[in-house]
């Protein structure tokens, strides 16, 4: 039986998951230093697949970390949002959300070019469905190619010359120290983000009072909210289907704005906006929801259709 003051803190093995974890941990040390901090790597679902689509991985790379969390193996875990589901074990939740970095994504080309700037008929490695759809309808001249593996080994790949360019989320590359080698923030209007991209969960068993105020101290209000508004309009738009979904959120004030944009029918997407407020992140979410669907509805809507109904 361990010591009451050592806390267990699970994640993933991957080089980008045991370095956030490492900055989550020194920041609780500095915090609260009569307690023992452990790190536990976890091999995942996720990590194990060699393939699997986007939409449908959502879990695979927290379910064996949740089930040690249950077990009482570990006692708190640390999560890159955006891989964590919208419906999470009932007796467990995100008790913290720390400040995010940067939500964007950013292009890492060999020859230093943003997007605009690529050569016609360019390989770019992502396999994201979300930025494929976009980027095919920013550059449709370019080659949009899957690559596979942690951000570490995708680097390798583009090093290797196989690609010309490949696309990451900003937060990883930035976490690693990698900043010098990005050519291209790119926009969020070029792309806009996954839901909660950039941003890091905390995990914790709801009923686990010594873990609850100690990751608290980590929360950040305004990431919790934007984060919140974000994967709420992901779970009205279906949560874990096979459609890409983006979403992007910035509090200003007591206001709250929030960005979302849906694929459908390949690469055509409808993009949308909410304002809302930083009371009611979830209604902005579920509102933009809404819209986005009367938008795809219209879009797709048989010619004539709405003129027969009319005339009916």
């Amino acid at each position: 039986m361990r010591s009451k003051k050592t806390i267990v803190v699970g994640t993933r093995k991957s080089l980008l998951a045991l370095t956030q974890t490492k900055i989550v941990v020194s920041r609780l040390r500095g915090l609260f230093p009569a307690y023992r901090f452990v790190l536990k790597g976890i091999i995942t679902s996720g990590d194990r697949l060699k393939s699997w689509p986007e939409n449908q991985g959502k879990g695979l790379f927290v379910k064996e970390i949740e089930e040690a969390l249950l077990s009482g193996s570990i006692d708190m875990a640390v999560h890159s949002m955006k891989d964590v589901p919208v419906e999470l074990p009932d007796v467990l939740e995100i008790a913290a959300v720390p400040r995010r970095l940067n939500p964007a994504d950013v292009l890492i080309s060999r020859d230093n070019l943003s997007l605009s700037a690529l050569k016609k008929g360019s390989r770019i490695g992502t396999s994201s469905p979300r930025r494929k759809t976009q980027i095919q309808a920013f550059r449709p001249d370019l080659r949009v190619c899957d690559i596979r593996g942690n951000l570490d080994t995708r680097l390798k790949k583009l090093e290797s010359g196989i690609y010309d360019a490949i696309v990451l989320a900003a937060a990883g590359v930035q976490r690693l120290g990698w900043e010098k080698r990005i050519s291209e923030y790119i926009p969020v209007d070029t792309i806009c983000p996954a839901p909660a991209q950039g941003a890091l969960g905390i995990e914790v068993r709801k009923h686990d009072a010594r873990m609850q105020a100690v990751v608290s101290r980590l929360n950040h209000r305004p990431t919790r909210i934007a984060v919140t508004a974000e994967r709420e309009f992901l779970k009205a738009m279906g949560g874990g289907c096979r459609v890409p979904i983006a979403a992007f959120a910035k509090v200003q004030g007591a206001g709250l704005q929030l960005m979302g944009r849906v694929a459908y029918r390949g690469n055509h997407a409808v993009t949308s906006r909410v304002s809302g407020r930083v009371k009611e992140p979830e209604r902005a979410g579920r509102q933009l929801a809404r819209q986005i669907r009367a938008l795809i509805r219209r879009r797709t809507a048989k010619p004539g259709l709405e003129n027969r109904k009319a005339k009916g």
